[in-house]
């Protein structure tokens, strides 16, 4: 699997070390034009209203916070590992890119509509939930590839099979637990970690540690019902029974998200 640039695991490495400073976090992007200049555009943006446009990387670290910075660099990793070539029958890894990008902003979404403060690894989780599937794409291209064929999809939308159970027939695995193992890899939050392992199931955890999951849960819901939505592996779109309550939700919540 491809690894994320050294600038990247040197900004989350900043990120989780307590006694790292902003000046740490300004050297390491500074290194990088791209992401620099990623940075100026983002804080330059319509979405802050700057009074001025701002030039230096110093300043635009302080406006967006640790966190920002740390998002966008991940993003734009992602964005270059999900350019795998290749075009299967119901499967793009574009069409793969957009599900996570979408996912990512509804699961931000589902967080700030409860009051979350988790809204950061909310939006991270979201790009990194099906990531599983690129490993097995690039570990073993014609396995994934037959998998894959055996998926029939009708006029609906609607998968023939579940792609989990196949997934565990194919790979002996699925790219839940996969997905997992990558972002141990990668060294990121133990919450990432948990929504990519269980984003399907987040039952199955308890406490604290079910949040995150539980906002990419709704959110690959949620998006899977839209035009052209991504949906190879949920062959059923009703979301966990439990899901609206272990967020403290109402299914009018729900739908106002949606809408």
């Amino acid at each position: 699997m491809s690894t994320l640039p050294e600038v990247t695991m040197q900004i989350i490495d900043i990120i989780e070390d307590p006694s790292s400073s902003a000046r740490d976090l300004h050297h390491v992007v500074s290194s990088d034009p791209a992401l620099s200049s990623r940075i100026l555009k983002v804080v330059n943006s319509s979405f802050y209203g700057m009074p001025r446009q701002i030039a230096s990387i110093n300043r635009s670290i302080s406006l967006l916070g640790l966190n920002a910075v740390k998002n966008l660099a991940i993003a734009a990793s992602l964005g270059h590992i999900f350019r795998f070539e290749g075009v299967l029958p119901h499967f793009e890894i574009r069409d793969l890119w957009n599900h996570s990008m979408e996912t990512a902003a509804a699961s931000c979404l589902v967080a700030r509509h409860i009051g979350s403060q988790s809204t950061d690894e909310a939006f991270l989780a979201g790009l990194l939930h099906d990531i599983g599937f690129l490993v097995e794409l690039q570990h073993d291209s014609e396995r994934f590839t037959s998998m894959i064929e055996q998926v029939v999809i009708d006029d609906e939308g609607h998968p023939s099979v579940d792609l989990l159970e196949l997934e565990l027939t194919t790979f002996n695995t699925n790219h839940q637990a996969i997905g997992a193992v990558l972002c141990e890899q990668w060294k990121f939050p133990r919450s990432l970690v948990s929504a990519t392992a269980h984003h399907h199931d987040p039952s199955v955890l308890d406490g604290d540690e079910s949040l995150v999951p539980w906002f990419v849960h709704l959110a690959d819901h949620l998006v899977a019902t839209l035009p052209e939505g991504f949906r190879l592996d949920l062959p059923d779109l009703a979301i966990n029974e439990g899901a609206l309550d272990a967020l403290g939700m109402t299914q009018g919540d729900f739908e106002t998200i949606c809408d």
